[in-house]
């Protein structure tokens, strides 16, 4: 059937094109299939996450013996084999990488800046390098965490999924975020977090639209893990806690402090970055040097290796010494902003709720130092610091107290949680103005302030846009030719171009200068005084846009290239501007039917379907 032209299908199954096309346009349409290929990608989420758990455990059995029910701070791994591993790993990860960039000399796209710029589109093959490279790294005790290698294979799967059944830019999008939800929830057995997840950090806005498939696939992706390892939340509190009236001012104030904190490894990995690149050594090796120093402050902190979950759970349950505490801090964020630094991939997201957890139970414990009266648990400051640090860092205020509550199993706590994450959010936002992922991105020189899709005035070129119309005029006609052929009032602007057809300048036949001077020596060439700027054809709207305000010109010409500068067309500032609001407006409005699955057909009225 491969070798059968279309036409010869179609006269042997009895259907014509007009038949078949709107029926593939009606299948893409139709939300019943979006909400099959979320269930989809929420299936194929939760089986990754399985399967990189599985590689995980197995890559920290060779490299330090830990069996699979186990966690690094479970048993005593012995300084030699701390100290030597992690340089193990890094000289895996630096050689990995070394070959991933002379296979794809390329970076890496992940699902937010997939989303943000390029309308879903991410690469399944780059994605599984980027899963490998994580995976050895946390599998060699560096300290990030493996969300990044969830979500990116989650993302990856679903966008591929979208894009062969041709699914509209939007629905792709909302597919990229299904498979983030499906791999968080099925990372965390936490369906709700995953959800906000997709929509705070890889869609960029809720609506009933995105609801239904983006909620299926987390709830999805959480039953996969529920039905393969277990239902129990994987932070588990042990005992029943309390909040009195007086702590909320102190979670406030860690709200505060947690800000200050998650600033403060933000800008230290980035002056990690520099300063190992800054090293005159080959850029493979630079990981293998990173794990030397991560070694040796896992030899006294061991707890810092890893992600953190078998901390959390230690901070949770039995806590550490005061004084441990205010060491542990620091080391973990050298450790992490080292791993990052140094080439090791992976990401914050369980290393910001383990420093969170530390962070709290350290400002809690020294509460219950400073005086019995002030009634403080260092189990509940814990919760609240993991929100706290955690949304400081990551951004998602919404996606962290989800995650505190579920992975607990303790809702009690969800008023104190919420007033440390929406402070600690604030203040992020308020003194710095990223999260951590689009802190890189501007690192990067890409203007990502949230995952909202802005790819598409990238793609908004000038030459379908422009006008072929344009009024031109020699430079070397006189001012009264210039007068003849547009009389005052005729037009508001003309192009001069020299004597091989160059733009040169733009003119107002109605200027006074113009319509009053009566030197006849004069040309038209004389009254342009100042070369004036032009769009090239490959220019998008954004930069016409930025043209037009530097300009100050409500027209620009198009010209073939900056060296000749023919011109080939126009544009309007209004025009360009009514284009813009336009697919601004149809981009954040999607559909016409903005409720989607939850809306009436249609041709449905508020009281019931119409009749013929």
């Amino acid at each position: 059937m491969a070798d059968i032209a279309p036409a010869e299908r179609t006269e042997r199954t009895g259907a014509t094109v007009e038949q078949v096309l709107p029926a593939e346009r009606r299948l893409r349409d139709s939300e019943l299939f979006l909400l099959a290929l979320a269930l989809a990608a929420g299936v194929v989420a939760g089986v990754g996450v399985v399967l990189i758990d599985l590689l995980l455990a197995f890559l920290r059995w060779v490299a330090f013996g830990v069996g699979s029910d186990q966690h690094l701070i479970d048993i005593d791994l012995g300084p030699a084999r701390v100290l030597l591993m992690p340089v193990c790993g890094g000289l895996l990860v630096g050689l990995s990488l070394m070959l991933l960039r002379r296979w794809r000399p390329r970076e890496i796209v992940d699902a937010i800046e997939a989303n943000a710029l390029l309308g879903g589109r991410m690469s399944v093959s780059d994605s599984l390098g980027l899963v490998a490279a994580t995976l050895l790294s946390g599998g060699f005790g560096a300290s990030v965490g493996m969300e990044a290698a969830y979500t990116q294979l989650g993302a990856a799967l679903a966008s591929r999924l979208g894009r062969s059944v041709e699914l509209r830019r939007d629905d792709v999008r909302t597919l990229v975020g299904c498979g983030a939800a499906g791999a968080i929830a099925a990372a965390f057995n936490a369906p709700l977090t995953g959800a906000f997840y997709a929509f705070e950090l890889i869609i960029g806005s809720y609506t009933l639209q995105t609801l239904a498939p983006v909620g299926l696939a987390a709830l999805t992706g959480a039953l996969v893990v529920r039905g393969l390892v277990g239902p129990t939340p994987i932070f588990v509190v042990w005992h029943e806690i309390s909040i009195s009236a007086s702590d909320y001012p102190a979670f406030f104030c860690l709200g505060l402090a947690s800000a200050g904190l998650g600033i403060l490894v933000m800008k230290g990995v980035t002056s990690t970055e520099a300063l190992f690149r800054s090293l005159a050594v080959p850029r493979w090796a630079r990981p293998a040097i990173g794990g030397l120093l991560i070694g040796a402050i896992a030899v006294p902190f061991p707890q810092i290796l890893g992600g953190g979950h078998g901390g959390i759970m230690r901070a949770l349950h039995s806590g550490f010494d005061l004084a441990f505490l205010a060491g542990l801090i620091v080391a973990k964020i050298l450790a992490s902003a080292v791993s990052i630094g140094a080439g090791f991939r992976g990401g914050l997201f369980s290393t910001s709720l383990f420093l969170g957890s530390l962070f709290g139970s350290f400002i809690g414990s020294g509460l219950v130092q400073l005086g019995p009266q002030f009634g403080a648990d260092p189990l509940v400051y814990a919760m609240v610091g993991m929100g706290a640090v955690a949304a400081a860092i990551v951004g998602a205020p919404v996606t962290m107290i989800m995650i505190v509550l579920e992975t607990t199993g303790e809702f009690s706590a969800m008023i104190g949680v919420m007033v440390g994450v929406v402070t600690a959010a604030i203040a992020v936002r308020h003194w710095f103005g990223y999260s951590f992922a689009t802190w890189r991105f501007h690192l990067r020189g890409l203007s990502i302030r949230s995952p909202e899709d802005v790819g598409w005035i990238n793609e908004l070129l000038v030459g379908p846009m422009m006008r072929r119309d344009p009024a031109v005029i020699a430079a070397e006609l006189p001012i009264d030719g210039l007068r003849k052929r547009f009389p005052a009032g005729s037009i508001r602007q003309v192009f001069v171009v020299d004597g091989r057809g160059g733009f040169c300048g733009i003119i107002d036949p109605g200027d006074p200068s113009v319509v009053n001077d009566a030197e006849e020596s004069k040309t038209v060439g004389d009254l342009v005084s100042q070369p004036a700027p032009f769009l090239l054809p490959s220019d998008d709207l954004r930069t016409a846009l930025d043209r037009f305000s530097q300009a100050a010109q409500e027209t620009l010409p198009v010209v073939d290239n900056p060296k000749d500068r023919r011109i080939i067309g126009y544009m309007s500032e209004a025009y360009a501007l009514r284009r813009y609001a336009h697919e601004l407006e149809r981009h954040r409005g999607g559909r016409q039917d903005d409720a989607g699955i939850f809306s009436p057909a249609p041709g449905d009225t508020p009281t019931g379907p119409k009749r013929p």
